[in-house]
């Protein structure tokens, strides 16, 4: 989806239209850029960019409160357009899926044919704008889907990948991040086609690990099947920030909103977990995993925030900046199976209460807006 918060607040609202809007948490506080309009990031305005700072850059911004439980319906709506076309989808936030529409083809045609069906629809049903790119792989899709925004449709067909992926820069590569493009740079490599003329064993004396997977993607290579929410054994949002972030404020902001998102999923699909995951990627692009499992399984946003927070304070520290920062819930159990509720370690005093979660989501999606909020979740609180 194009801009998909701020989008959604533009359609909402008709007097914001063509203005520029930054989504997110107060200036006066400790607020960070959830998202911005394509007019607001004409300013340098971009996610998890300190408030203060976006109004800097862009004095005459609409800032707007964010509304996950309203993004989440309206996502929802989404998936169910992707779901008429087939039944392989697998999300990666609330504005992106990959679909593999392998399947559908007999009976809807190509995969441009497709995605130009689904886009239409988006656009007639639900008044927003998605961006598409269709090609053989999810590194190839992934590109081509970013690579014209907004309102893109791009087919990379198998025997156009190589010549789609050759002038492009490194920093395209997944996993090639400020510090790996400097590395390349050394090297005088800047371009994709540079790193797939390259020998395998060169690419892993420099990169270690990730050399051989910097040169699969060169090639065009990338074996990985789309994951449908069915077969998923977790269910994870992460955020890659545009500019390495070390401030705990930005941080805990994205984190919290990314519990948001995954208690909301866990809910809508009567699952429940109990091994959460962190995930934190740094500059370099080493990568580390840290995992508690609660002494039950939860779907309740108070505890997975709790405890997703105490695993972030005590694996990071304020010295390393971040490139990427995620969390997940695994280990499901269905919510209708009978579970005995008993208090975790990291929990708040008073045990956070099922009703509370589930009141919530009915009446936001009831009303297709936040009409009730988590104060917990402002950027100030303990």
């Amino acid at each position: 989806m194009d801009a998909f918060y701020a989008a959604v607040e533009e359609r909402d609202e008709p007097r914001l239209r063509g203005k520029p809007i930054i989504v997110g948490g107060s200036p006066q506080g400790r607020g960070v850029v959830a998202a911005a309009s394509y007019s607001a990031r004409k300013f340098g305005v971009h996610s998890a960019m300190p408030m203060a700072q976006a109004l800097r850059l862009c004095p005459q911004a609409v800032i707007v409160r964010p509304r996950i439980d309203h993004y989440a319906a309206i996502s929802h709506q989404i998936r169910a357009i992707f779901a008429r076309y087939t039944p392989e989808i697998e999300p990666l936030s609330l504005d992106e899926a990959f679909l593999d529409v392998t399947a559908s083809t007999r009976l809807f045609g190509g995969g441009d044919r497709i995605a130009r069906q689904i886009k239409q629809a988006i656009r007639d049903e639900i008044q927003l704008i998605a961006s598409v790119g269709v090609a053989p792989n999810k590194f190839v899709a992934k590109i081509a889907s970013d690579l014209r925004k907004p309102d893109a449709l791009v087919v990379v067909q198998a025997h156009e990948v190589q010549t789609f992926l050759d002038p492009l820069p490194v920093g395209r590569l997944w996993g090639a991040g400020k510090t790996t493009v400097a590395q390349f740079e050394r090297l005088g490599v800047h371009r994709i086609a540079q790193v797939r003329q390259l020998a395998p064993q060169l690419l892993q004396s420099h990169f270690g690990k990730s050399g051989m997977h910097l040169w699969q993607l060169a090639q065009g290579i990338d074996t990985r099947a789309v994951e449908s929410e069915n077969q998923a054994k977790s269910i994870s949002h992460e955020t890659t920030f545009a500019l390495d972030v070390r401030d705990i404020n930005v941080l805990e902001a994205c984190l919290s909103q990314l519990t948001e998102q995954v208690a909301a999923r866990l809910r809508r699909y009567g699952l429940k977990g109990k091994t959460l995951q962190l995930k934190l990627r740094y500059p370099d692009f080493r990568t580390i995993t840290r995992a508690h499992t609660l002494a039950e399984p939860t779907d309740s946003t108070t505890l997975l925030w709790q405890t997703i927070r105490h695993l972030f304070r005590t694996n990071w520290s304020t010295a390393t900046a971040i490139r990427l920062i995620g969390m997940g819930v695994s280990q499901f159990y269905t919510t209708d199976a009978p579970v005995a509720v008993q208090g975790d370690l990291f929990a708040a005093q008073s045990t956070p209460r099922p009703i509370l979660d589930s009141l919530t989501d009915d009446v936001n999606r009831k009303f297709g807006a936040r009409v009730l909020h988590r104060g917990r979740f402002r950027q100030n609180s303990e």
